[in-house]
C-alpha cells in the first residue's frame, strides 16, 4: 500500500495551496481519508478527515479556510488550503484507514508559509 503526497510548498501569508494525495495498492476499501499536520518539536495533529460517505471533519484551526475532498473512485483525497497562515508551516501527511482499522500513512509533504 502506497499514499503519495504532493502540492507542498513555499507560499506566502495569506496565500493558496493544494495538497493532494494517492492511495494504490489496496485490495480492500477505505473508510476514512484524511490529512495530519507535524510541526518541529509538536505532536502530529489532526487538520481534516473525511469518511466515504462524505463526512468532515476539521480541526477548529482551519475552519473556513481549508477544505478537504475526495474521489472514492479514484482513492485519492484532496486539500485545498486558502488564507493561509505561518503557523500552518508544517509537513502534512495523508492518512487512510481501512474498514478493519488497518492504517496507513504518506510520506509527508513540506507546507511552508512565509514572507
Amino acid at each position: 500500500v502506497q499514499l503519495q503526497a504532493s502540492g507542498g510548498g513555499l507560499v506566502q501569508p495569506g496565500g493558496s495551496l493544494k495538497l493532494s494525495c494517492l492511495v494504490s495498492g489496496t485490495g480492500f476499501s477505505i473508510n476514512v481519508m484524511g490529512w495530519y499536520r507535524q510541526a518541529p518539536g509538536k505532536k502530529r495533529e489532526l487538520v481534516a478527515t473525511i469518511t466515504n460517505v462524505g463526512a468532515i471533519n476539521y480541526a477548529d484551526s482551519v475552519k473556513g479556510r481549508f477544505t478537504i475532498s475526495r474521489d472514492i473512485a479514484k482513492n485519492t483525497v484532496a486539500l485545498q488550503m486558502n488564507s493561509l497562515k505561518p503557523e500552518d508551516t508544517s509537513v502534512y501527511y495523508c492518512k487512510a484507514e481501512s474498514w478493519s482499522g488497518l492504517v496507513y500513512w504518506g510520506q509527508g509533504t513540506q507546507v511552508t508559509v512565509s514572507s
